[in-house]
């Protein structure tokens, strides 16, 4: 049996959004910078994708920008409005949880000169709003917090921090591609000036997403080189992914609260299930609102690696952390930041549900998982007493 536990990693792609891309690999490939009829179809598709996606969030269809992914959303955000503004403005606040997307964004604004400042998280992983407002003034050009953590699913105060962000006169980015399909979201009321989301979070494929800019916010290209989305992100536009985005899009809008509900009845049950049969076992975010799709766990006593493997074995797919995380050496940033000791952090493992996520795989992990964490635990002692008697020779 496999069960996928990775849906906070990648989707796949829906049947509905590879039939939709289709024809865009074939018959309509036109470029759709192009005046002649083939260019004409791909240009019309590339607008409707655009106003589709754009309906989602309760943006306009100008206000929307396809990127290739959250990661260059995230970098056209910080980057962009920095850029524009950092002669007067010189300062980016944003907090040590945030995706690596946005952090080294922001450590790139310091090492061209600005200045990087960061807001507390609590144990429960949440950012302090109060370190927020002690932190933004008149230096700050952009706050940029995510709306949903990637690695332990906790929902962060994004309206209270966009009206603190626009009370000093700076601009608030989220990064939103966790929230995506999971909170309802509408530009028109929050209190946000450029928000991320991606593709293949929700079904569509790797390599498509999309910032909201609100009208009359100034960013600066990060590329160079041609006219197209009003000179924001220049390139021949990927007009397949976009259309594929917008069909995923509409139909993750259409079913979240649906799919949401049943998520978070089964993440209860797999959280209830390891609690009764691990009792020392650690829920990251429990003590804060979260997303119902995430679930962040450590156990003493393993590391992730150890149970990932046995996991794996099992034909049980989790991660350590977040995607980006796996194969570092070193405790999650994230939890770093919320306080948690380096041995948990080492130890920390995430499942997260999706699609493919029903209620017999749940019971099938549920029932397999205290034997595996057993075999974690020998494994991991083991290594131990080897290295301990490795280093006395």
């Amino acid at each position: 049996m496999r069960i996928y536990l990775d849906h906070a990693a990648t989707t796949p792609v829906r049947p509905a959004v590879l039939d939709a891309m289709l024809p865009f690999f074939g018959d309509r490939f036109g470029n759709p910078s192009s005046m002649h009829r083939f260019g004409r179809e791909a240009r019309v598709a590339l607008d409707e994708a655009r106003e589709r996606v754009a309906a989602t969030i309760g943006a306009r269809p100008d206000e929307l920008c396809f990127t290739s992914g959250g990661t260059e959303a995230d970098n056209l955000a910080i980057l962009g409005s920095w850029h524009h503004v950092r002669q007067q403005r010189p300062a980016v606040v944003t907090s040590p949880f945030e995706h690596k997307a946005v952090l080294a964004t922001v450590h790139e604004v310091a090492h061209e000169g600005g200045e990087e400042r960061l807001a507390r998280v609590t144990p429960s992983g949440v950012v302090d709003v109060a370190d927020i407002d002690r932190l933004v003034d008149d230096r700050v050009a952009l706050v940029s917090i995510m709306w949903v953590n990637n690695e332990v699913g906790t929902i962060q105060d994004v309206p209270r921090i966009g009206a603190i962000a626009h009370e000093r006169g700076a601009l608030m980015h989220t990064d939103a591609v966790q929230a995506f399909g999971k909170l309802p979201i509408d530009v028109k009321t929050l209190p946000v000036d450029l928000l991320s989301i991606s593709g293949h979070k929700v079904g569509a494929p790797k390599g498509i997403g999309a910032m909201f800019i609100r009208r009359g916010v100034h960013i600066d290209p990060l590329f160079h080189g041609g006219s197209q989305d009003r000179g924001r992100r220049p390139g021949t536009e990927n007009v397949a992914y976009a259309v594929g985005f917008a069909t995923a899009a509409e139909l993750v809008i259409a079913e979240r609260e649906r799919e949401c509900a049943r998520l978070g009845a089964l993440r209860d049950e797999l959280q209830r299930a390891i609690v009764a049969a691990i009792p020392d076992v650690m829920i990251h975010g429990a003590g804060a609102p979260r997303v119902n799709h995430i679930l962040s766990i450590s156990i003493p006593g393993i590391d992730a690696e150890s149970l990932l493997m046995a996991l794996d074995l099992e034909g049980i797919a989790c991660s350590a952390g977040s995607a980006c995380q796996s194969g570092s050496v070193a405790p999650s940033h994230v939890l770093s930041a919320m306080g948690v000791r380096p041995d948990l952090g080492n130890s920390a493992i995430r499942m997260s549900l999706g699609s493919l996520t029903t209620p017999e795989a749940v019971r099938h992990v549920a029932q397999r998982f205290p034997a595996l964490v057993n075999k974690a635990r020998d494994y991991s002692s083991a290594q131990s007493s080897s290295c301990a008697i490795r280093g006395a020779a």
